[in-house]
């Protein structure tokens, strides 16, 4: 596919109009973003439960959250329930995500980050918590 029909597809799914799409593309890194890290479509994040106690939502170790690499949830792969105080931490990992699949320094998807949910345990006052792993892996490939 060449550059200007990922322009057109991109610009029709995001709805921006013509001067929104100027904006848009007088940013270097978001250009780059685009037509130069196939990655994003490429790869999923998963934040899988490592450790988990006293959870309300009832998360246990293996539940995974999945997202594409863009940040949207996959539902159909996440848990039924989904506690809010689990999601926020993946959101504040993202940004370091998108900076290794742009700059490319994690070809072979090693990296991780380590996060805890928002609730501080019931030691602290809180109710329980969890903490996962947040990992990149490639997409399975589509039928």
């Amino acid at each position: 596919m060449d550059e200007e029909e990922i322009w057109r597809r991109f610009q029709k799914h995001m709805e921006y109009t013509d001067e929104e799409m100027k904006v848009f593309r007088s940013d270097p890194q978001k250009v780059k973003m685009v037509t130069g890290t196939p990655e994003f479509a490429k790869c999923r994040v998963v934040a899988e439960v490592i450790e988990s106690h006293g959870c309300h939502a009832r998360h246990k170790v293996g539940d995974r959250f999945v997202l594409t690499a863009g940040g949207q949830l996959i539902t159909e792969e996440c848990p039924r329930r989904m506690c809010l105080s689990a999601l926020a931490p993946i959101h504040q990992v993202m940004p370091a995500i998108f900076e290794r699949l742009v700059s490319r320094s994690d070809p072979n998807l090693e990296r991780y980050h380590i996060v805890q949910c928002t609730d501080i345990g019931l030691d602290k006052g809180g109710w329980g918590k969890i903490l996962m792993k947040v990992t990149l892996e490639k997409s399975p490939e589509k039928r």
